[in-house]
């Protein structure tokens, strides 16, 4: 559950400076990935997003608990990698793929390495292990 929450978490606020820097994207390119938009639809690309932000989050807990990552630092950190390894292979690569396979007018370039777009899975990263480890200690007297 750590994880999901942690996801959650991490999904609302980079849906939130997503919404304030490129609006398009939540209100566009996301729900365009399972033929949502257009058009245009912030709840839906909201939903969407925080929706994949619990399920890498879920991930995520798998990936820590693999690694026995133990400390809040060493959780966090491991956070802002996550999130940047998620950048690079999922809004990088994989989403501008599948963007213009499902001919979204949305659609950036391959490969989409965007400034904006590694903040805020940078700013994911860090509130995903911010909460996850908060959440983990919440439940776990061993840590």
């Amino acid at each position: 559950m750590a994880g999901v929450g942690g996801g959650v978490a991490g999904g609302i606020v980079m849906g939130a400076l997503m919404l304030v820097m490129n609006d398009a994207v939540i209100a566009v390119a996301i729900p365009s990935l399972y033929f949502l938009a257009p058009p245009a639809t912030v709840p839906v690309g909201m939903a969407v997003h925080v929706f994949h932000g619990a399920v890498l989050g879920l991930a995520f807990a798998g990936l820590a608990g693999v690694l026995g990552v133990e400390s809040t630092g060493s959780v966090v950190g491991l956070g802002l990698v996550w999130g940047v390894v998620i950048w690079v292979v999922l809004a990088g690569l994989l989403m501008p793929v599948w963007l213009s396979a499902v001919g979204s007018p949305a659609s950036p370039p391959v490969p989409n390495f965007a400034p904006p777009s590694l903040l805020w899975h940078a700013v994911y990263g860090l509130v995903l292990g911010g909460v996850y480890g908060v959440l983990r200690d919440g439940t776990d007297s061993s840590h």
